[in-house]
């Protein structure tokens, strides 16, 4: 598996350029991470592990290396790829990607032919990720992340969005081409 332990504000921008592929029934489905968030756990008031542990958001306690899938304004699944040893919960929201295979599910999956995976929401639906998939791991089965190449673009890194606290933490990181602000 990917070494993915560590401050999540230190993995998240590693994982620009990561491939992540699910294979369901309907088929393969592939993006390329191009933006990303960072969330912390007992320190970080943004965070769904900032209160403590409880039956949502369990995952983000550990191992590192599983997805942490929580339903947003009741209608989108988002993914989080967990980091961080056991015990210590934090994850990276995958907020965006660019596809690299199964552009005819994607599209069939999201009922339309633009605006694919240009937010968390999106994304996941675009990949098939639903609920049933919190707490997977990443390293084999349906949903896998593999390694990539670094992109051969800046990297900015701005103020988390979304969010109603902790909004001045610097920890979101895109790929520049992706800037343009992504929402569910």
């Amino acid at each position: 598996m990917i070494d993915l332990v560590g401050l999540p504000h230190e993995i998240a921008p590693r994982l620009l350029g990561f491939r992540l592929r699910t294979e369901f029934e309907e088929g393969a489905t592939e993006v390329v991470i191009t933006e990303v968030e960072a969330y912390s756990g007992g320190d970080d008031p943004a965070s769904h592990a900032f209160s403590g542990r409880t039956a949502r958001n369990g995952p983000m306690f550990g191992p590192p290396g599983h997805l942490y899938v929580y339903r947003s304004y009741g209608m989108h699944w988002c993914s989080n790829i967990v980091v961080n040893p056991p015990g210590q919960p934090s994850a990276v929201l995958i907020r965006g990607g660019e596809i690299t295979e199964g552009i005819d599910i994607i599209k069939q999956r999201r009922g339309r032919s633009d605006n694919l995976v240009d937010g968390p929401g999106k994304l996941s639906q675009a990949l098939g990720i639903t609920g049933d998939h919190d707490g997977a791991g990443l390293d084999s089965g349906p949903i896998r992340l593999i390694a990539g190449s670094p992109l051969n673009r800046p990297i900015l890194t701005t103020p988390r969005i979304g969010i109603s606290k902790a909004v001045d933490y610097p920890w979101r990181f895109v790929a520049a081409a992706e800037i343009a602000t992504s929402g569910n």
